[in-house]
């Protein structure tokens, strides 16, 4: 996230770090502090609870109790049921179940402190349970978990989503009718910057990247251009194809999707970074998104309403072309 782009008249910045990124806020002025402090508190409750880089987290204690059932609180319950929903829907394309899968490729801390080249590894000493999610005994009324044994649980980039998702609403509940959450690349606004008719947001592309309206909703990019990393030589990345239990290898640099909800734009993008441009933009289609998939050689495929607009090789800050733009989205 860079600080220089621009930020609407009438409205201030906001930004601290958490659950591994930069989560940037644009709310009003008068009120920027006091949602700031909302947001940072909801953030920090759902890092506790989920951060599988945190020890005593309530997600870490759950994954070392894998074959036992186990109550759960009503938040990590609700992320688990919303994973669940979102592994069924993509037929388990989106996966919670890679803990081990991508501990074994080498994403075994915090992306800011993991070492850019890690010795080599034996990958195929831990074995691809697939469909593993099926096997994941939920009762949600008595917020009871069992986890298969062996099975240990890592949400990514869904949580991330459930939680600007769940900021947006909780700022709107505060009495905000303006407002842009951004956590590394998953965004949601609501309402309208004053005098604008959506929101102006810097996508990043191969080699450049572009300006697109948003006016609701919500926006998020999944791709390989931060985190990655060598392991014995061979390049590694954060998105893996639950098929193969490897990084995906599938000639894309990015997708960004959009969505009514940040998770399913979040899961959306996910996904259709793992199918591929030809697949990965029909995946889109078929659910009635928006997006655009970015090729490895920088060439693009805009899908549904997506701007069909040339790409940007300003020479201004990220985010600051065409004037006022109000977030950079950055691959995670």
């Amino acid at each position: 996230m860079d600080a220089d782009f621009a930020t609407p008249a009438g409205l201030k910045r906001v930004e601290f770090a958490a659950m591994g990124t930069t989560v940037s806020l644009l709310l009003s002025e008068d009120s920027a502090d006091h949602g700031g402090a909302l947001v940072r508190a909801l953030f920090e409750e759902w890092e506790q609870a989920l951060s599988r880089f945190r020890p005593e987290s309530e997600l870490s204690r759950l994954n070392t109790r894998a074959g036992e059932p186990v109550i759960v609180s009503p938040l990590l319950c609700a992320v688990l049921e919303t994973s669940l929903r979102a592994a069924a829907a993509t037929q388990g394309l989106y996966d919670p179940t890679l803990l081990r899968q991508i501990i074994a490729v080498g994403y075994s801390a915090s992306f800011e402190t993991l070492p850019a080249d890690q010795a080599p590894a034996d990958f195929f000493a831990v074995p691809l349970l697939g469909g593993a999610w099926r096997q994941i005994a939920l009762d949600a009324a008595q917020r009871r978990v069992t986890l298969p044994p062996g099975v240990g649980l890592d949400f990514g980039g869904i949580a991330k989503g459930m939680a600007v998702d769940a900021a947006i609403a909780q700022l709107m509940d505060a009495g905000f009718t303006c407002a842009l959450v951004n956590a590394g690349g998953d965004l949601a606004v609501r309402g309208l910057p004053p005098a604008m008719d959506a929101w102006p947001l810097s996508v990043p592309g191969r080699d450049g990247g572009w300006t697109v309206p948003l006016a609701t909703g919500a926006l998020a990019t999944s791709g390989i251009a931060r985190r990655r990393w060598r392991q014995g030589g061979v390049l590694r990345h954060h998105l893996l194809d639950p098929r193969t239990g490897e990084a995906a290898m599938s000639g894309l640099w990015s997708v960004s999707a959009a969505a009514g909800q940040c998770a399913q734009a979040e899961v959306a993008a996910k996904v259709a970074f793992i199918l591929g441009p030809v697949r990965g933009a029909g995946f889109l289609e078929a659910h009635g998104l928006a997006g655009v998939l970015v090729a490895e050689d920088g060439s693009r495929i805009p899908v549904g309403s997506w701007p069909r607009l040339p790409l940007e090789r300003a020479s201004s800050p990220p985010g600051t072309a065409n004037g006022a733009t109000g977030a950079e989205v950055s691959t995670r």
